[in-house]
Parts: structure tokens; C-alpha cells; sequence
């Protein structure tokens, strides 16, 4: 609270200063000045990260990887199934779903279904048509194609499939998003180059989406580069993780930075708790 005090007082000499030497006159309302410095206060303590709390949902972010697992039991609530698009005579969408890469059931987190639909929608009116190739898997569904994979390359982690626990699928947030010619085709990095994956990388933000696997952060997120795969966190996260290239790995790593800062200036760690990045195991 001081500190904006502070800084209020010396923008408020600045700009009175600049007044009685200006040949014109110059209006600032309290509101512009105000504007200037807006730092969220929990109690009495700033919290000095770029994306305040209450823009943070704890279960959007949720991070899942080899060094985060997630329990067994973790399962997205609510989660819904993910209907095929049907369109009106007009074009416009008459169920509420989305194109599907196949027939086969899929599900995500609620919020995170209702963005997709939402960015779907948004790719059309761009001339762009996205696929849902896939979406929500169970704990156990991981550890079998985890399995599959190890038994296929001679029990080498190749790092294509996920240990059980660590998969980013299992929160319901994450969805693997492709274009009409590849429905059907093995994924790797050459989707990047088309159209989709470029308006995604683009667009996707504005809906709440990240790219999960960048390639620039493959050392840090230990997955390789896919530009299919898209994660729901939120539309403040997402920009921000957006603006300042980062991968969630990153943006988990600042968050908790500005968490320990919080509680060591006093503040209460139950409000920042659920922020808080813990493994199952």
C-alpha cells in the first residue's frame, strides 16, 4: 500500500511540475493517473505478478508432467463429451459441437470444450477448418499406450507418449487439434507447416489456448515439438504466456517465484496454496 502511495505522489509532482512549464493546458483526470500503478492487494500485501490471482482459475493451469504426476484418481469435473458439428442452412452451428477426427468417443473439461467450440467457430469465419483428433485420457488408457510405446522401440522413451500420470490428456484440458488431411495420418512436426497449425499457433491464445509443446522448449517441457497439441488455461494465462513466449513449464516456474515473494512479505498462504504445483507421488 506504501509503495503505490509513494509512486502516486511522485506522479502527481511529476505531472504538476510539467504543468506550470507547458504553453498549453493539460488535462489529467485522478483516473489516468491511478491507472498508472495498479498493483492487486490480498490483506496487506502487493501481489507482484503479471496476471493477478483472481484471473487465475488453479484447476486451468494445472501442470502434469514426469516431475508433476497426477494421482489415478484425477479426472476433469465437470467434463462433457464432445458432439460433431451439425450446421445450419446459413452455415452457423446448430448443436454446439465441433468437427471430429473420427467417430470414436471424446471428452474434455467442460469450460475447456465450450472454448474449443468457441475457437472452432472462430478458425471458420477465418476460412480455417479444425479437427478434434483427440481429448481427454484416462490414467489407465495413458499407461497402456505408454506401454505399447515402450514395447515398440525396445523400451526406449522416445519422448511421443507420456508415462501414466504425466500425460497432459488426463486433465481434460488438453486436445490434440489437426486439419482435414491429417485425420488420418501419423502425427509429427511437418503439421506445423500447414495452415492450421499456423493460424493456431497464431489465434489460439484468444481463446483460452496455449501450445503446449513448443519447439523452442523442448529441453524444458522434455516432449518434443507438437504443434497439434493445445492446452486450455485460460484467456488471461494464455495471453500472457503468449506475449512473453513461454511454455507452461515456464509460466509455473514465475508463478511460483512471485508465490514465494508473497508469503515472505507476510502475506497468507492459504490464498496462494492453491496455486501451488504438487506431485502425486
Amino acid at each position: 500500500m506504501l509503495k503505490r502511495v509513494i509512486a502516486f505522489g511522485l506522479m502527481l509532482m511529476i505531472l504538476l511540475g510539467c504543468a506550470a512549464f507547458a504553453e498549453e493546458e493539460i488535462e489529467f483526470t485522478l483516473e489516468d493517473i491511478v491507472e498508472l500503478e495498479e498493483v492487486p492487494v490480498y490483506g496487506e500485501v502487493d501481489w507482484n505478478f503479471p496476471v493477478d490471482l483472481k484471473d487465475m482459475d488453479p484447476v486451468m493451469i494445472r501442470l502434469a508432467n514426469k516431475h508433476c504426476l497426477l494421482s489415478k484418481e484425477d479426472k476433469p469435473d465437470p467434463i462433457m463429451s464432445m458432439v460433431s458439428r451439425k450446421a445450419n442452412k446459413d452455415g452457423s452451428n446448430a448443436n454446439g459441437g465441433v468437427n471430429k477426427a473420427s467417430g470414436s468417443k471424446m471428452q474434455l473439461q467442460e469450460t475447456c470444450g465450450l472454448a474449443l467450440v468457441e475457437m472452432f467457430e472462430g478458425a471458420l469465419k477465418d476460412g480455417i477448418k479444425l479437427y478434434l483428433k483427440s481429448a481427454y485420457r484416462s490414467y489407465q488408457t495413458q499407461n497402456t499406450m505408454y506401454y505399447n510405446r515402450l514395447k515398440k522401440n525396445h523400451g526406449k522413451d522416445d519422448g511421443w507418449v507420456s508415462k501414466p500420470g504425466a500425460s497432459d490428456h488426463q486433465t481434460g484440458l488438453g486436445c490434440d487439434i489437426v486439419s482435414r488431411s491429417w485425420r488420418d495420418k501419423a502425427m509429427n512436426r511437418d503439421f506445423g507447416k500447414t495452415d492450421e497449425a499456423k493460424w493456431m499457433a497464431e489465434n489460439a491464445y484468444r481463446y483460452g489456448f496455449i501450445l503446449r509443446y513448443p519447439s523452442d522448449k523442448e529441453e524444458i517441457t522434455e516432449i518434443n515439438f507438437e504443434p497439434w497439441h493445445y492446452r486450455y488455461v485460460g484467456i488471461p494465462v494464455a495471453t500472457y504466456i503468449k506475449e512473453n513466449g513461454l511454455c507452461l513449464e515456464e509460466f509455473h516456474e514465475q508463478l511460483q517465484a512471485a508465490i514465494d515473494e508473497f508469503i515472505a512479505a507476510g502475506g497468507d498462504p492459504a490464498i496462494v496454496d492453491p496455486y501451488i504445483q504438487r506431485s502425486a507421488e
